[in-house]
């Protein structure tokens, strides 16, 4: 596969931020009541994750490492406040809707995540797909969960009604208890899917858990030998 496809790849399926890495569940839990409002904030999202994995590639080799994560909050932080200023200006009604969740971009862990994992380790076309990847899985998983919970607690999507009015919504679906029960179900059906992601690599790869790529401690591992 192609280096620059398999990034896309990686980020809308191998290892997408919502529904396998779990990154970014603030705004996918608080923002997804509708369709829309997902797709708002996946794109706002996703032009500040290029751009931001971009600049911090470009300048990988100038931005000293003792200072580089503050350096890349305040790239984070100048996309962000053009970004939102912009949607402010040209829609409003998105604006509203997102409200507090667009500033709150600065912080989100996909963000500064790909950034120090391979933005700052790897060339600016790779670092711009793998950014546009990440971008497109998480404005996916927040359109699915989004259009789930809108149907079901609203009987719309993207805000033309689907579900006759005669048939009652149920209502806690748009509500905070609702976006757990519809991630919940969401990685559910993608788990029983055996969609090929890095958690089933490690699985069917048979990792003890002890490799560099894992969280235990080599106390751990040694406990675990010593048994």
């Amino acid at each position: 596969m192609n280096k620059y496809v398999e990034r896309i790849y990686n980020g809308v399926v191998k290892e997408n931020p919502t529904f396998i890495l779990m990154l970014g569940m603030c705004p996918t839990l608080a923002v997804s009541t509708a369709a829309i409002n997902g797709i708002g904030m996946g794109i706002s999202t996703t032009a500040v994750l290029i751009l931001s994995n971009v600049i911090i590639s470009a300048l990988r080799k100038i931005i000293p490492d003792e200072v580089r994560l503050p350096a890349y909050i305040v790239i984070v932080a100048t996309l962000v406040t053009i970004t939102e200023l912009l949607i402010e200006a040209y829609l409003p009604s998105l604006y509203e809707a997102l409200g507090i969740y667009i500033p709150l971009i600065v912080v989100n862990c996909i963000i500064l995540g790909r950034a120090e994992a391979y933005a700052n380790k790897n060339t600016v076309p790779l670092a711009a797909f793998d950014g546009i990847g990440m971008g497109i899985g998480f404005t996916l998983a927040l359109t699915v969960v989004g259009l789930l919970r809108e149907l079901i607690g609203a009987g719309t999507a993207f805000g033309f009604q689907v579900i006759p009015k005669s048939v009652e919504p149920i209502g806690i679906f748009i509500k905070a208890p609702g976006a757990f029960l519809v991630l919940a179900i969401v990685i559910a059906v993608l788990n029983a899917l055996h969609i090929e992601n890095r958690s089933n690599e490690l699985v069917n790869g048979s990792c003890d858990g002890c490799c560099a790529k894992c969280a235990k401690s080599k106390a751990n591992c040694k406990e675990e030998g010593a048994k």
